[in-house]
């Protein structure tokens, strides 16, 4: 199986080549990734613990779905792909805000995506050990009891949102 490659950008989020997802990591290159909030109607949000087998913040809770974008694919295809591929959804996504990249989000630019749905999700086994839909405040509060159990990428995203929705 041929690995995946991705797009490795500049401070500008300008592409300057493409390498190997591997290589990307390893050297902390800067590339592009995507997350999507999934909310139900009534403001329940649907986070998902990552698998075990991920390479990068194995076990922790994270974002309804996320991924890196591929190389030559846009933020916004890459949103829908990978909301169908980790969650089983599909829908009118809304493009939220654009982050640079840092250590936190492990050197990728991220654009963040809303999606309001009441469509159950199916999780891809692969990628998801478990997901659940909790409240803003339940999630804020488990944050401050364990911010350990969370990616460092979805607290970045989850303190903008809270602060700026």
């Amino acid at each position: 199986m041929n690995e995946e490659l991705f797009d490795i950008v500049d401070e500008q989020d300008r592409v300057i080549g493409q390498m190997p997802r591997s290589q990307v990591h390893a050297e902390k290159l800067l590339h592009r990734a995507v997350h999507i909030f999934v909310f139900k109607t009534t403001g329940e949000m649907l986070i998902h613990l990552r698998s075990p087998d991920k390479d990068e913040q194995p076990n922790t809770w994270t974002s309804s779905a996320s991924g890196h974008l591929s190389a030559g694919e846009d933020y916004t295809e890459t949103a829908h792909r990978e909301l169908q591929e980790e969650v089983g959804l599909a829908g009118d996504l809304e493009f939220l805000h654009k982050f640079d990249a840092c250590r936190e989000t492990s050197f990728e630019f991220t654009g963040l995506y809303r999606l309001i749905s009441d469509d159950k999700p199916t999780f891809d086994p692969v990628e998801i050990t478990r997901g659940e839909y909790v409240t803003l405040d339940e999630l804020q509060k488990r944050i401050k009891a364990n911010r350990e159990s969370f990616s460092s990428a979805f607290l970045v995203l989850f303190e903008w949102y809270c602060e700026n929705q």
